[in-house]
């Protein structure tokens, strides 16, 4: 197949070889995208007089065909092949000839795979978004559920005061919807169209950028044509960073979960479909699940990395390092989107073991308590915390429930306030049902009905 660049001489074969590396196995997985971003720049091109109606409509049936073929992991592509751009066009060509090769008009590779990857990559966040508040939902359920299951909360993990286990769920609850909040903005900076950019500099044609930005459901053009390719890498290092920061809250998540499980504690239990054996061991229940949530974070973060030491350097302008941050993004998106769905299992059937939790409750929990009931009775704090030091030991236990109550201010164990992240999980999901709405009318409208752009990718990836 010829390549888009070619001009009469032949690649040498081990330069091919790195050159291409695995970008044409990760675009098996970005050729649906494509094809619906060539959708919307033929439609452009018909529109300011650039392609023929009769062309265009031709062009736009057989790209139909391709994206859904690709979206059912059915194309082809090869290493000689290089990339799905060049598979695209060698398709349009032979089916259609000479308007085949009128697709590249006024576009480079360079805002061509930038679409695409953008068209790509905000479904998969569009489906993190969910996945995440639906575990956002279900943690802040769990923890109106266990608002007066008593534990003994813990810094540097020693005993060190009253808390209850619906606080430790609510707070990974705020946690994630953190994370979430910052995923919003980075899905608002990849949600802009970079089509007519080129390869840095645009073209001397009069394109309509705005058309093809509105086609595909994006919320504008991204205006310097410089800054398209600027970003790029830029982009895909900041979206990454933030699935690291869901990563990472998951794996701290994982991490509670496995102390909470130690038999010397049991405060949680993992039922038998969640847990694994051992070879040897016959007894063993080990929480395998929650071991790789841990580790995954590492991953995700060091695939960030990778993003942001590729770009670090880069002079302006369109630069082939940039090729290499294709394969962390893509691993990043399908590891943080499959992760959520596994801690969403985990959080629903998790089982509270709230004796356990109630017996741990010893002298030390309430020993700051004891210093604020003196302070209560007039002492001064300094010497009220001296006094406790001392004597908390000596003291019977109170009643948990009791000292619950004395919990009042907002966000405290006794009043956990689950209504203000229930409002800041409503506000993420409305913007994600309107982004998720324009992301579905764009496809319809260009490829005609409903189309998956991310389905099974990793699958594809890995075959």
């Amino acid at each position: 197949m010829a390549k888009l660049w070619e001009k009469g001489y032949n690649l040498d074969e081990v330069i091919e070889r790195f050159t291409v590396g695995s970008d044409y196995v990760l675009d098996r997985e970005l050729a649906g995208a494509d094809a619906v971003a060539s959708i919307a720049h033929v439609r452009m091109l018909g529109s300011v007089g650039l392609l023929e109606g009769d062309d265009a409509a031709a062009l736009e049936r057989e790209l139909r065909g391709i994206a859904r073929t690709a979206a059912r992991g059915e194309l082809t592509i090869n290493r000689e092949d290089e990339d799905c751009h060049t598979v695209l066009e060698a398709l349009l060509t032979e089916a259609l000839g000479e308007a085949g090769k009128r697709v590249h008009t006024g576009r480079s590779r360079n805002d061509q795979v930038t679409a695409a990857t953008r068209l790509f990559t905000r479904e998969y966040l569009l489906d993190i978004t969910d996945s995440g508040l639906a575990l956002v939902h279900r943690l802040l359920e769990r923890a109106r559920e266990e608002e007066l299951t008593v534990m003994p909360g813990r810094t540097h993990l020693q005993i060190a005061m009253l808390s209850t286990f619906g606080l430790w769920l609510g707070s990974w609850a705020e946690q994630l919807l953190d994370d979430l909040e910052e995923l919003e903005t980075v899905a608002r900076l990849n949600n802009r169209s970079p089509l007519g950019s080129a390869a840095s500099y645009g073209v001397p044609l009069p394109l309509d950028r705005e058309l093809t930005a509105h086609l595909l459901g994006f919320d504008s053009i991204q205006n310097n044509v410089l800054a398209v390719q600027h970003s790029r890498g830029t982009l895909d290092g900041r979206i990454v960073s933030v699935l690291a920061g869901i990563a990472m809250t998951l794996g701290r998540l994982a991490q509670d979960l496995i102390l909470f499980s130690l038999p010397e504690l049991g405060y949680v239990q993992l039922p038998l479909e969640l847990c694994s054996g051992s070879s040897i061991m016959p007894q063993k229940r080990n929480p395998d699940v929650l071991e790789l949530l841990r580790s995954r974070a590492s991953l995700v973060e060091g695939w960030a990395m990778q993003c942001r030491g590729i770009v670090r350097d880069l002079p302006s302008g369109y630069n082939r390092d940039l090729q290499d941050t294709k394969e962390p993004l893509f691993r990043a998106l399908h590891a943080v989107r499959e992760e959520l769905a596994v801690a969403l299992i985990l959080v629903d059937r998790l089982e509270p073991q709230r004796e356990a939790m109630r017996s741990a409750l010893n002298a030390e929990v309430f020993a700051t308590d004891y210093a604020y009931d003196l302070v209560r009775q007039g002492v001064p704090f300094r010497e009220a915390y001296l006094r406790a030091a001392r004597e908390y030991g000596d003291r019977p236990l109170p009643d948990a429930t009791e000292a619950l109550r004395a919990r009042t201010a907002t966000g405290t164990p006794g009043n956990l306030n689950l209504g203000e992240p229930r409002g800041r999980a409503e506000a993420l999901r409305k913007i994600s049902r309107r982004r998720r709405r324009e992301h579905r009318r764009a496809l319809r409208d260009l490829v005609g009905g409903d189309l998956s752009l991310t389905s099974g990718d990793g699958e594809r990836r890995n075959r």
